[in-house]
Protein backbone atom coordinates (compact mmCIF):
# COMPACT_ATOMS: atom_id res chain seq x y z
CA UNK A 1 0.00 0.00 0.00
CA UNK A 2 1.44 3.42 -0.87
CA UNK A 3 2.35 5.68 2.06
CA UNK A 4 -0.55 8.06 1.43
CA UNK A 5 -2.97 5.12 1.65
CA UNK A 6 -1.54 4.10 5.00
CA UNK A 7 -1.97 7.66 6.27
CA UNK A 8 -5.62 7.68 5.26
CA UNK A 9 -6.21 4.37 7.03
CA UNK A 10 -4.39 5.56 10.15
CA UNK A 11 -6.49 8.75 10.14
CA UNK A 12 -9.73 6.72 9.86
CA UNK A 13 -8.65 4.46 12.73
CA UNK A 14 -7.83 7.53 14.83
CA UNK A 15 -11.24 9.11 14.13
CA UNK A 16 -12.99 5.86 15.08
CA UNK A 17 -10.91 5.58 18.28
CA UNK A 18 -11.30 9.22 19.31
CA UNK A 19 -14.91 9.78 18.35
CA UNK A 20 -16.76 6.45 18.37
CA UNK A 21 -14.89 4.17 20.76
CA UNK A 22 -14.49 6.91 23.33
CA UNK A 23 -18.27 7.43 23.38
CA UNK A 24 -18.96 3.68 23.30
CA UNK A 25 -16.74 2.95 26.30
CA UNK A 26 -18.16 5.91 28.22
CA UNK A 27 -21.77 4.76 27.72
CA UNK A 28 -21.05 1.05 27.96
CA UNK A 29 -22.32 -1.26 25.26
CA UNK A 30 -24.17 -4.37 26.43
CA UNK A 31 -23.85 -6.62 23.39
CA UNK A 32 -22.21 -7.03 20.02
CA UNK A 33 -25.55 -6.39 18.30
CA UNK A 34 -25.92 -3.09 20.16
CA UNK A 35 -22.34 -2.14 19.24
CA UNK A 36 -22.99 -2.94 15.56
CA UNK A 37 -26.26 -0.95 15.55
CA UNK A 38 -24.62 2.10 17.12
CA UNK A 39 -21.56 1.90 14.88
CA UNK A 40 -23.69 1.62 11.73
CA UNK A 41 -25.79 4.60 12.81
CA UNK A 42 -22.67 6.63 13.66
CA UNK A 43 -21.05 5.85 10.31
CA UNK A 44 -24.17 6.70 8.29
CA UNK A 45 -25.22 9.78 10.29
CA UNK A 46 -21.83 11.26 11.12
CA UNK A 47 -18.73 9.76 9.51
CA UNK A 48 -19.89 9.40 5.89
CA UNK A 49 -21.64 12.78 5.66
CA UNK A 50 -18.90 15.04 7.07
CA UNK A 51 -17.41 17.28 4.38
CA UNK A 52 -13.70 16.63 3.93
CA UNK A 53 -11.65 19.83 4.03
CA UNK A 54 -9.33 18.84 1.16
CA UNK A 55 -11.86 17.41 -1.32
CA UNK A 56 -14.82 19.59 -0.34
CA UNK A 57 -17.06 16.51 -0.49
CA UNK A 58 -18.33 14.00 2.00
CA UNK A 59 -17.14 10.39 1.58
CA UNK A 60 -20.72 9.38 0.76
CA UNK A 61 -20.98 11.92 -2.07
CA UNK A 62 -17.47 11.24 -3.36
CA UNK A 63 -17.71 7.45 -3.53
CA UNK A 64 -21.33 7.17 -4.63
CA UNK A 65 -20.15 8.50 -8.01
CA UNK A 66 -17.87 5.50 -8.50
CA UNK A 67 -18.88 2.04 -9.55
CA UNK A 68 -18.00 -0.41 -6.81
CA UNK A 69 -15.77 -3.27 -7.82
CA UNK A 70 -14.80 -6.12 -5.58
CA UNK A 71 -11.19 -6.32 -4.46
CA UNK A 72 -9.14 -9.27 -5.60
CA UNK A 73 -8.60 -11.22 -2.34
CA UNK A 74 -5.11 -12.38 -3.33
CA UNK A 75 -4.02 -8.89 -4.33
CA UNK A 76 -5.42 -7.51 -1.09
CA UNK A 77 -3.61 -10.17 0.98
CA UNK A 78 -0.29 -9.62 -0.78
CA UNK A 79 -0.53 -5.83 -0.50
CA UNK A 80 0.07 -6.02 3.25
CA UNK A 81 3.05 -8.39 3.19
CA UNK A 82 6.49 -7.19 4.19
CA UNK A 83 9.56 -8.36 2.29
CA UNK A 84 13.28 -8.95 2.77
CA UNK A 85 16.03 -10.31 0.54
CA UNK A 86 18.30 -13.16 1.64
CA UNK A 87 20.95 -15.31 -0.05
CA UNK A 88 20.26 -19.06 0.02
CA UNK A 89 23.11 -21.04 1.63
CA UNK A 90 24.77 -24.18 0.22
CA UNK A 91 22.47 -26.26 2.43
CA UNK A 92 19.35 -24.60 0.94
CA UNK A 93 18.88 -22.61 4.12
CA UNK A 94 17.90 -19.02 4.81
CA UNK A 95 18.41 -17.10 8.07
CA UNK A 96 15.86 -14.43 8.92
CA UNK A 97 15.16 -12.62 12.20
CA UNK A 98 17.09 -15.23 14.21
CA UNK A 99 15.10 -18.08 12.61
CA UNK A 100 16.37 -20.77 10.25
CA UNK A 101 14.34 -21.87 7.22
CA UNK A 102 14.77 -24.35 4.39
CA UNK A 103 13.91 -23.50 0.78
CA UNK A 104 13.99 -25.33 -2.56
CA UNK A 105 17.49 -26.68 -3.30
CA UNK A 106 17.31 -25.22 -6.82
CA UNK A 107 17.72 -21.76 -5.24
CA UNK A 108 21.14 -22.47 -3.65
CA UNK A 109 23.44 -19.48 -4.12
CA UNK A 110 20.65 -17.19 -5.34
CA UNK A 111 19.22 -14.14 -3.62
CA UNK A 112 15.51 -14.61 -2.97
CA UNK A 113 12.77 -12.32 -1.72
CA UNK A 114 10.96 -13.40 1.44
CA UNK A 115 7.39 -12.10 1.75
CA UNK A 116 5.73 -12.39 5.12
CA UNK A 117 3.30 -10.95 7.65
CA UNK A 118 5.32 -9.31 10.44
CA UNK A 119 3.17 -10.89 13.15
CA UNK A 120 3.65 -14.44 11.77
CA UNK A 121 7.23 -15.46 10.94
CA UNK A 122 6.21 -19.09 10.63
CA UNK A 123 4.64 -18.73 7.15
CA UNK A 124 7.03 -17.05 4.69
CA UNK A 125 6.65 -17.05 0.91
CA UNK A 126 9.74 -17.35 -1.30
CA UNK A 127 9.93 -15.27 -4.50
CA UNK A 128 12.63 -15.31 -7.14
CA UNK A 129 12.76 -13.13 -10.25
CA UNK A 130 9.30 -11.70 -9.58
CA UNK A 131 7.36 -14.95 -9.16
CA UNK A 132 6.46 -17.14 -6.23
CA UNK A 133 8.50 -20.35 -5.99
CA UNK A 134 7.18 -21.84 -2.76
CA UNK A 135 7.26 -21.46 1.00
CA UNK A 136 10.01 -21.54 3.59
CA UNK A 137 10.03 -24.65 5.76
CA UNK A 138 10.94 -23.72 9.33
CA UNK A 139 13.99 -25.50 10.76
CA UNK A 140 14.34 -23.49 13.96
CA UNK A 141 11.98 -20.72 15.11
CA UNK A 142 13.32 -18.41 17.82
CA UNK A 143 11.19 -15.36 17.03
CA UNK A 144 7.52 -15.54 16.01
CA UNK A 145 6.96 -11.81 15.45
CA UNK A 146 9.19 -9.39 13.53
CA UNK A 147 10.98 -7.00 15.88
CA UNK A 148 9.74 -3.99 13.84
CA UNK A 149 6.10 -5.05 13.91
CA UNK A 150 4.05 -2.28 15.47
CA UNK A 151 2.73 -3.02 18.94
CA UNK A 152 -1.02 -3.09 19.46
CA UNK A 153 -2.44 0.41 20.00
CA UNK A 154 -2.75 1.53 23.61
CA UNK A 155 -6.16 1.62 25.20
CA UNK A 156 -7.64 5.13 25.13
CA UNK A 157 -7.91 6.84 28.48
CA UNK A 158 -11.50 6.83 29.71
CA UNK A 159 -13.22 10.18 29.34
CA UNK A 160 -15.11 11.64 32.24
CA UNK A 161 -18.76 10.64 32.13
CA UNK A 162 -21.10 13.43 31.05
CA UNK A 163 -24.35 11.56 31.52
CA UNK A 164 -25.21 12.11 27.85
CA UNK A 165 -25.66 9.05 25.65
CA UNK A 166 -24.36 10.57 22.41
CA UNK A 167 -24.32 7.28 20.49
CA UNK A 168 -27.82 6.46 21.70
CA UNK A 169 -28.98 9.82 20.33
CA UNK A 170 -27.22 9.16 17.01
CA UNK A 171 -28.91 5.74 16.82
CA UNK A 172 -32.35 7.20 17.61
CA UNK A 173 -31.85 9.95 15.02
CA UNK A 174 -30.72 7.38 12.45
CA UNK A 175 -33.70 5.11 13.09
CA UNK A 176 -36.09 8.07 12.86
CA UNK A 177 -34.62 9.06 9.48
CA UNK A 178 -34.84 5.65 7.81
CA UNK A 179 -38.26 4.13 7.22
CA UNK A 180 -38.74 2.88 10.76
CA UNK A 181 -36.22 1.02 12.88
CA UNK A 182 -34.50 -1.75 10.93
CA UNK A 183 -32.30 -4.32 12.60
CA UNK A 184 -30.53 -6.22 9.86
CA UNK A 185 -29.66 -9.00 12.29
CA UNK A 186 -33.40 -9.78 12.59
CA UNK A 187 -33.92 -10.22 8.83
CA UNK A 188 -34.30 -13.78 7.63
CA UNK A 189 -33.46 -15.44 4.33
CA UNK A 190 -35.64 -17.75 2.27
CA UNK A 191 -34.85 -20.70 4.55
CA UNK A 192 -35.68 -18.67 7.67
CA UNK A 193 -32.02 -18.33 8.69
CA UNK A 194 -30.36 -14.98 9.44
CA UNK A 195 -28.29 -13.47 6.65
Amino acid sequence: MPPEGRGKQERLNRVIRERFLLEATTVGIGSLDELNDRFTAWVERYLNVRVHTETGESPLARYSKREARPADPELLRSAFLWSAHRRVSRTAGVSFEGNEYEVDAALVGRTVELRYRPEDLFAIEVWWQGRGVGWCTPRRIARHVHRSAPPPPPEPAPAPATGIDYLGQVLADHEATVSGPIAYRDLRGAEGEPF
